[in-house]
């Protein structure tokens, strides 16, 4: 398949002060690389705090990095300048995971989706308009809403309104960053069928981002899962998620509530201190919490490494 987003060796640290006089690096995002097929949805998961929205920031290129490439369509957008990312614009959307603070509150909800395609050149402003009252239906909204403003929507409704933003300019790539952590469960399960509906029919590439497991499993082709800025574990989903070979997957994995009340499962905790992001450890940042750490982990840092086919750990067990 097409490469349509490649990412190698990203990173993004950021200087901040621990004292009156000292700096010190937060390696916020420390050395990923991946790629996204056209078409394909990928899950990046982790825990709060693991890197997830400051590595799509990097790729939408709202975020300078530190090193590192990023490529787009076989275009290297890493250092490109806010003029010469515009016409990428339309191509690579984002979704972010607060529906409303993206939905302008002074603009009517159709004019807010409208605008994306007449300022592309896409189509002009009367056609946009009946572009944009087809993009709201598609996403499962009214035509009574393209003249609401955002505060009169619910959760859900605006979190649609912020998809059929993303679709407006018929983009390759959209970044869905959390888009379903603050909706309950029955509105969850609505737009990831509405993604997999606008995927099948539009062919769009998704970054799926989501602490949740659940959602990530139903809705991803591929999975990385993702800890203290570095890459674990990737692969297909059914593969990590049936055979999860890191000991950080396996604990994510085991936390998944179950479907049945009376249905048993062991849970590991991974217990002591999370190593510091600003003074990571020589080796394995996970040494210390993982239950089967060896010495060598504190000395040699674990790099990806293929166990099946196009499954691929970073851990000391598994082949260097």
């Amino acid at each position: 398949m097409v490469k349509i987003l490649e990412v190698h060796e990203l990173k993004k640290y950021y200087k901040i002060k621990t004292g009156l006089f000292n700096r010190k690096w937060l390696r916020a995002v420390d050395g990923v690389s991946f790629s996204i097929a056209s078409s394909e949805t990928f899950g990046l998961v982790g825990e709060s705090g693991s890197g997830k929205s400051t590595l799509a920031k990097c790729i939408m290129r709202l975020e300078d990095v530190t090193s590192g490439e990023i490529l787009f369509q076989n275009q290297n957008i890493t250092s490109l300048s806010y003029n010469d990312m515009l016409p990428l614009r339309r191509h690579i959307q984002m979704v972010f995971q607060d529906p409303s603070s993206s939905i302008n509150p002074r603009m009517k909800l159709g004019k807010s989706v409208a605008e994306p395609l007449w300022l592309n050149g896409i189509c002009k402003r009367k056609p946009a308009q009946i572009e944009a009252k087809e993009l709201l239906a598609k996403v499962g909204l009214e035509r009574e809403h393209y003249s609401r403003y955002g505060h009169q929507l619910s959760g859900g409704q605006q979190q649609r309104v912020g998809i059929a933003r993303g679709i407006a300019s018929r983009p390759s790539l959209i970044v869905l960053d959390e888009p379903t952590s603050s909706l309950d469960v029955s509105v969850q399960a609505k737009l990831i069928n509405l993604f997999k509906d606008i995927q099948q029919e539009l062919k769009i590439a998704f970054l799926f981002i989501s602490h949740d497991l659940s959602v990530v499993s139903a809705l991803s082709t591929k999975v990385a899962v993702m800890y203290l800025g570095k890459i674990f574990e990737v692969g297909p989903t059914e593969a990590v998620f049936s055979q999860p070979m890191h000991p950080y997957t396996q604990a994510l994995i085991s936390a998944v509530p179950v479907s049945h009340p009376n249905q048993k499962k062991d849970r590991i905790v991974l217990e002591g201190e999370i190593s510091s992001a600003t003074d990571p450890p020589k080796g394995c940042v996970l040494f210390g919490r993982c239950q089967r750490s060896m010495p060598s982990c504190t000395e040699n840092e674990p790099k990806l490494n293929e166990v099946s086919s196009g499954h691929y750990v970073a851990c000391l067990h598994y082949k260097q």
